[in-house]
């Protein structure tokens, strides 16, 4: 008999016979401010999510569901979504089903039974990710779906619970969630060693510090082992109880009663004080960590027993018939009434289709296009101001720094929206210059300053765009991205793809990079790894070579996020920011005018590739950099070797417009 099944017989006999666990707190319904009726509908999300588990490993063993990293042990999270408010956004852990269940009963219309099912089946009839992978969401109900990159979900929660500050003081129309709201973050105690979960909890802090809103209730549910690796005893509240900034809670998973107490003072405080609170839940993990898992190779048969000797469901029945709410026999009836309609219900859902073929499986990788109002003129006359100190420059030629730090002022003016973040990119301008003076016209509240983090970086982007804002977060150099390139991989690029088009998080990630100086090399300041950010599906990727170019570029890289909600990479090349010649010192030939924004220079004209030069001896295929030095080959060839050339600016490197670049090389191919 396999575990699952030894903890279910467990339940039944040991109700039945009134051998329950030693109770943890002593507290009663009545002390917490549940109602009966309160009680047993956190009993009934337990059980449901309990009864979740089972059926799917059952359904594995049928070759009809594909999913068994279960919640059970863990299932005192139903307490907590009870302590919240269902718009409360929350970025769940994945053993939190019982958590989801809750929330989906206490608002009308919802089917959890049918929706996990499917999702353990991969069914195309799945209504959060469409039959893509088994994730916990709901847009409905504020929980954006997780994947299961360890604690990745982390630094956007972080972003969102900034995110609902920054909205009072900005006031974006497109807001989503309610200014007194807070955000939920549950992860396990192993995830909280990992670096991502370190940063995101120490961005918190820094910024609660600092007197910023920051209404994050992080909950670590501590089981006591990451798959077969302890937790040191005492090493979550060794480490989190007294950082600065965030205050500690904790309670016993097993009672809901002490879950539900605790949970209720770790929300209000968050509430009302705007800072985080830090909720350690201790847990038992039954089963293991999922299917396959055999938890004796690596657990005493004594400490397997001993944790389900402690199942929460056992706690939870002796409350229920201690209390008075319920007998063991309607408890009992309760348990087994949940088990045949999950029974029934799979054995339906086993007949559903799962999605078929690539082409479906991918149709959610782009998000849908977005409903939004044309923007509303900006007034001349704030324009002329905002620009009157540099009016004797924009009536020349200027390279591409200059020309990108007028594009972001005109986004910016007309996108109350836009919120830049990065390091140093406030009072400094950045490295180079590239938002010089943006903080002062538009104040610190829509130019971020961050602390050195990439994680963090593009996690305040994730959240920011989870609450309507249309984030330009900026990694200082491209090599900086690969200490955070999941937080676009595993995150911002795949939301939509696992929400099945339900949730987006467009933006534009400003990122520094490729070869520029000479004499210093190293991976961090002459970079050209673009083979990472080319591998993630759905993301775009801009790089532009010249000013003119890279302004309307920049447009079209907003109008993709803004209408339809992408994430789009704009690779800068550092190399061009300030070159103003090309052929020879002084010739001006890679200065240019700026666009104004206008209909004349419709940023339509900078999709897809330029092709340079009619010639057709030879074709030179490049971007950026590549594309600058393309040219001045050009001109040798042509001039010392009689040859006539085309010169091809890819500007966007993903997708490829791989038909536009046959056709500008086919009059080369004879």
């Amino acid at each position: 008999m396999d575990r699952a099944a030894i903890v279910h017989e467990n339940f039944l006999r040991r109700v039945a016979a009134g051998e329950f666990p030693a109770p943890v707190s002593g507290l009663s319904p009545a002390q917490v401010g549940l109602s009966p009726a309160e009680l047993v509908r956190l009993f009934r999300s337990q059980v449901l999510s309990r009864q979740l588990d089972r059926r799917s490993r059952q359904m594995q063993k049928e070759k009809t569901g594909f999913y068994t990293i279960g919640s059970s042990g863990h299932e005192g999270n139903a307490a907590i979504a009870a302590a919240l408010r269902a718009n409360d956004m929350a970025f769940l852990h994945y053993r939190d089903a019982a958590f989801l269940i809750q929330r989906m009963a206490e608002v009308p219309g919802q089917t959890p039974v049918f929706d996990l099912l499917t999702s353990f089946a991969a069914a195309a009839a799945d209504p959060v990710s469409g039959g893509r992978h088994k994730v916990l969401g709901s847009h409905d109900l504020f929980v954006p779906p997780q994947t299961s990159t360890i604690a990745s979900h982390l630094p956007k929660a972080m972003g969102t619970a900034y995110s609902i500050g920054l909205s009072r003081r900005l006031e974006v129309p497109g807001r989503v969630l309610a200014t007194d709201s807070i955000v939920l973050c549950s992860f396990g105690d192993a995830s909280l060693n990992h670096s991502t979960a370190q940063g995101a909890i120490n961005t918190a802090c820094w910024s609660a510090f600092q007197g910023a809103p920051m209404p994050l209730l992080l909950v670590c549910e501590d089981n006591g082992i990451g798959i077969s690796t302890r937790s040191p005893e005492g090493w979550v509240r060794a480490s989190m109880a007294e950082r600065p900034g965030l205050t500690y809670f904790s309670a016993s998973g097993l009672d809901l009663l002490e879950t539900f107490a605790v949970a209720c003072e770790a929300a209000r405080h968050v509430r009302d004080r705007r800072k985080p609170a830090f909720l350690h839940l201790q847990c038992v993990r039954l089963y293991g960590h999922a299917g396959a898992d055999v938890q004796t190779a690596y657990l005493d048969r004594a400490e397997v027993e001993a944790a389900e000797a402690d199942d929460p469901l056992l706690h939870s029945a002796r409350i229920l018939i201690v209390s008075g709410v319920l007998s063991a026999e309607q408890v009992l009836a309760i348990y087994r009434d949940i088990e045949q309609q999950v029974e029934h219900v799979a054995r339906h859902v086993a007949s559903l289709p799962p999605l078929k073929g690539a082409a479906q499986v991918a149709r959610s990788l782009v998000p849908p296009r977005k409903a939004v109002a044309p923007l509303p003129p900006v007034a001349r006359a704030e324009r002329a101001d905002m620009f009157a100190a540099e009016q004797a420059r924009m009536d020349k030629p200027q390279h591409m720094a200059r020309l990108l730090n007028w594009a972001l002022s005109d986004l910016m003016l007309a996108d109350r929206s836009i919120v830049l973040a990065g390091e140093d990119i406030g009072p400094k301008g950045g490295v180079y210059h590239v938002t010089a003076r943006l903080h002062a016209r538009f104040g610190a509240n829509r130019v971020i300053n961050t602390l050195l983090d990439e994680q963090s970086i593009l996690g305040l982007a994730i959240g920011l765009a989870h609450n309507g804002f249309l984030p330009i977060p900026e990694i200082q150099f491209l090599a900086y991205l690969h200490n955070a390139e999941d937080q676009l991989r595993g995150e911002a690029a795949t939301l939509s793809f696992f929400s099945n088009g339900r949730f987006a998080n467009p933006m534009v990630v400003r990122i520094a990079g490729l070869g520029y100086q000479k004499g210093f090399g190293g991976h961090f300041h002459n970079d050209n790894s673009l083979a990472v950010l080319r591998d993630i599906p759905g993301l775009v990727i801009a790089c532009p070579s010249n000013g003119r170019d890279a302004v309307l570029m920049l447009r079209e890289a907003h109008r993709l996020a803004r209408e339809e909600q992408r994430v789009v990479v704009f690779l800068e090349p550092i190399a061009l920011y300030m070159t103003r010649d090309l052929h020879e010192e002084g010739d001006g030939r890679w200065t240019f005018d700026y666009p104004l924004p206008d209909a004349e220079n419709d940023p339509a004209a900078a999709r897809g590739i330029a092709v340079y030069g009619k010639g057709t001896d030879l074709a030179i295929i490049s971007y950026a950099n590549g594309f600058y030095l393309s040219l001045e080959a050009e001109k040798i060839l042509r001039e010392q070797h009689g040859l006539k050339l085309r010169v091809i600016d890819l500007r966007w490197l993903a997708p490829l417009d791989e038909k536009a670049i046959a056709r500008a090389v086919a009059p080369c191919s004879g």
